[in-house]
């Protein structure tokens, strides 16, 4: 048996990462799953060509979902923790980096580690 790739690896994380963050928002329907694995297959490619970038493959699959939810559906996620105005989504930062959060740019605060925001928001702990 073949040891999986440090690529498929930070794939795979990445991929966990973003549908736990989509099972605590109680959004991961079929159809917003497929836009994940979309994202994955788009990361691969991009993986390939910069191996360097490995450790920030989760924020982008997490920019990427969250861009095609805006699209489709609307803003994801929805900030916990500002309780009045409009409502809006939390960011993803570093923007290109390892170690992405969610984070309110309204307060300026970091909400959760991508792929933990169930403990962040009462959803399902990942």
């Amino acid at each position: 048996m073949n040891p999986i790739s440090p690529l498929e690896q930070a794939l795979h994380a990445a991929r966990a990462l973003v549908l736990a963050d989509l099972v605590a928002g109680e959004v991961a329907e079929p159809d917003v799953v497929s836009l994940v694995e979309e994202s994955v297959v788009q990361r691969r490619w991009w993986v390939e060509q910069w191996p360097e970038g490995a450790e920030f493959v989760a924020g982008l699959v997490a920019q990427d979902v969250q861009d095609a939810l805006l699209e489709r559906y609307g803003r994801w996620p929805l900030c916990p923790v500002c309780g009045s105005g409009d409502p809006h989504a939390l960011d993803v930062e570093p923007e290109l980096g390892p170690d992405p959060h969610w984070v309110c740019g309204k307060a300026g605060v970091k909400v959760a580690a991508v792929g933990s925001l169930g403990a962040a928001t009462g959803g399902t702990a990942s």
